[in-house]
């Protein structure tokens, strides 16, 4: 587990933090979005909290300085809290997961199935009307198995767009592209959309690509198979061949570490220890 059991109410003013929040940052949208909404429904996600090695009544912050800032200038006194069972503040974002865009519209959807309006949504997330009523059809047109496939993904709301004009079966391929290639930018889905087969195509083409003609298309449609072949072909090799070139290095390392295998490099091989110890060097750095 990594967390205790039960939330608890801790005074803000037992929770000491790591660092503070800038005038800057106060005058982005982000920090004005969770301030209308911690105005308008509440604290929704606890902040989360490290004890005290010393004095387990206080508390380290690890997730939620501009909550916390927020309630400050509100004037809270308390807040509940999770509380984590290692202090992890500099490495937390493993344990936090953010709000995926598939996961923010199932969000919107179950929060106005129990009744909250689309306007009070809207004022809770500091955003247009029309974005909740967007981002309410998001996934419409999208197969489930697509969904799956981008459920915990942060894809841009346009990319969903062009997978629209996708039948199902290459709806599935384009995410399962997307995810190989951990690329989920607009332009990528455009380039997807346009390499591929007018039958796969759930409308056809509403006007040629801008300067390609369609021979130039099909060329297109021809290389993005190819390449999608070739990029599965590598990815099934990755794992052994990851396995064998950290093995090489391992054994370049402890070769490296032997003096007398170092002077007897320097002296008759140069070249190839200038190559080894980039390889240790580069292996290091990443």
């Amino acid at each position: 587990m990594a967390f205790e059991r039960a939330s608890i109410r801790i005074r803000v003013e037992d929770i000491g933090l790591l660092r503070d929040v800038s005038a800057a940052v106060r005058k982005t949208v982000k920090y004005g979005q969770i301030a209308a909404s911690i105005a308008e429904v509440g604290l929704i996600e606890p902040p989360v909290v490290a004890r005290d090695a010393k004095d387990p009544e206080r508390y380290h912050l690890l997730d939620g300085y501009l909550r916390i800032d927020i309630l400050k200038a509100r004037g809270e006194l308390e807040v509940v809290c999770l509380v984590a069972l290692d202090d992890e503040g500099f490495t937390y974002n493993k344990r936090i997961s953010r709000l995926a865009t598939i996961q923010e519209h199932a969000m919107i959807l179950n929060a106005v199935k129990k009744g909250l309006s689309e306007e009070r949504l809207a004022r809770a997330l500091n955003v247009n009307i029309d974005s909740i009523r967007h981002k309410r059809t998001l996934t419409q047109g999208i197969c489930a198995e697509a969904i799956d496939l981008l459920k915990d993904k942060h894809v841009p709301i346009a990319t969903f767009a062009e997978l629209k004009r996708l039948k199902p079966l290459r709806q599935i391929q384009a995410a399962s592209d997307m995810n190989a290639m951990n690329k989920y930018s607009i332009s990528y889905a455009k380039s997807i959309v346009a390499a591929t087969p007018e039958e796969l195509l759930a409308e056809p083409r509403r006007k040629p690509s801008r300067g390609l003609t369609e021979d130039q298309l099909a060329l297109m449609e021809r290389e993005s198979a190819t390449l999608d072949r070739e990029f599965r072909i590598i990815e099934k090799d990755y794992g052994s061949d990851h396995l064998v070139l950290t093995l090489a290095v391992g054994y370049v390392r402890s070769l490296l570490g032997n003096a007398r295998a170092i002077r007897y490099l320097a002296q008759y091989h140069p070249m190839i220890l200038a190559e080894f110890q980039k390889i240790t060097e580069f292996q290091a750095a990443a």
